[in-house]
């Protein structure tokens, strides 16, 4: 398994599709970095050499916000909302859907302490 900006990648997949397991980097992007290191797409992720892996590292921690950075930013951008009590730092707040879904018949899955909602009669 190569190890690349601190994420173990799967070694028996291809290459694009190993890149999407670091945060930040979509199927898009990692088509990006291939075209851009000059790396066949196609190829094993096992293969990779010590200098490849580095390429990949010093490309994806220049040019790119991914992994741990980009968590921080949108923890960082999530406190914001919060502190200055937008609607979407309310929704955030009180663990509800942030971008309009609805609430009555959904949105229960959501991890952590049960939200009861009131309303619902069981049928006699």
């Amino acid at each position: 398994m190569p190890r690349v900006i601190g994420i173990d990648i799967p070694g028996k997949k291809r290459l694009v599709i190993s890149l999407t397991y670091i945060h930040g980097i979509g199927d898009k992007l990692a088509e990006e970095v291939c075209d851009k290191l000059k790396l066949n797409p196609d190829m094993r992720a096992q293969q990779l050499t010590e200098e490849d892996i580095g390429r990949i590292n010093s490309l994806l921690t220049s040019e790119y916000v991914v992994e741990g950075e980009l968590r921080r930013q949108v923890q960082n951008n999530i406190k914001r909302l919060i502190s200055i009590q937008a609607y979407r730092g309310i929704r955030h707040r009180l663990g509800l859907p942030v971008r309009g879904q609805r609430t009555s018949s959904n949105a229960r899955t959501r991890k952590g302490k049960k939200k009861t909602i009131a309303g619902k009669k069981k049928p006699a």
